[in-house]
């Protein structure tokens, strides 16, 4: 519970408009989030569980990689997608955009949250 705790509050709490808006244009902003998120962590683990969290987060974040995830998973299904047509979220531009935006944020919390707990629970 405590790891979902600080993951909510690291991405949606302390995550400024600033952050939110540049991390994926600005590896500036990225590490900034990246930081905060990361900092309150070292309450549930050491430095080498705080360096992994706060890289894969930077680099999760920066370069929107739950959309890379989102697409290669789509391929367990028929017709296959393009990545020209699925490059905004992973998801055919056939999908509503809503929903699409809504199921990247679901995959990309599950990519932080399945990281942060092997990182606390093996390092």
């Amino acid at each position: 519970m405590e790891q979902l705790l600080l993951h909510l509050i690291g991405d949606y709490v302390t995550q400024s408009d600033w952050m939110a808006q540049r991390k994926t244009s600005s590896t500036w902003a990225a590490f900034c989030h990246a930081t905060i998120y990361s900092l309150p962590f070292l309450l549930l683990g050491g430095w080498r569980a705080l360096s992994v969290i706060w890289s894969s987060h930077l680099l999760i974040d920066r370069f929107r990689l739950a959309r890379y995830v989102v697409f290669a998973k789509n391929f367990l299904g028929f017709p296959w997608p393009t990545w020209g047509d699925s490059s905004a979220t992973g998801y055919p531009s056939a999908r509503p955009v809503w929903l699409a935006v809504w199921l990247l944020i679901a995959a990309d919390n599950t990519l932080h949250m399945a990281i942060n707990f092997a990182a606390l629970k093996w390092l």
